[in-house]
């Protein structure tokens, strides 16, 4: 049974970092797309970044230069490091994983298994 989850949500002021970890059990996440999204309450989930099965990554334009994906193939996690943190990337943060190996960052309906998702909030 394929499961992800997420950790390492949690308050930091503007300008801080954090850094967002999710385990896969049951499933490589080397062989196939990984992906990080986030939601606002009454918003539509957003792609943050995906990481293809070749290590190539990609990522929102709100988030360029700031956040940065990448992956443990030996220890299956995925992680997405945050920099200088704003007050609008609060959001509820979701791990997902797609049945494919290329096109890593794309609409919500090409991922199938998600996290519980981990809570990040950045005040001014």
């Amino acid at each position: 049974q394929v499961q992800l989850v997420e950790s390492g949500g949690g308050s930091v002021q503007a300008g801080g970092s954090l850094r967002l970890s999710c385990v896969a059990y049951g499933y490589s996440i080397s062989r196939y797309c990984m992906a990080w999204f986030r939601q606002v309450a009454g918003k539509e989930r957003e792609g943050v970044a995906g990481i293809d099965s070749d290590g190539s990554t990609s990522s929102g334009d709100s988030v360029k230069g700031r956040f940065t994906i990448s992956r443990d193939n030996a220890k299956n996690i995925l992680y997405l490091q945050m920099t200088s943190l704003k007050p609008e990337d609060t959001a509820m943060y979701y791990c997902a994983a797609a049945p494919f190996p290329f096109g890593c960052f794309g609409p919500v309906g090409k991922f199938k298994v998600w996290g519980q998702g981990t809570q990040v909030n950045v005040s001014s």
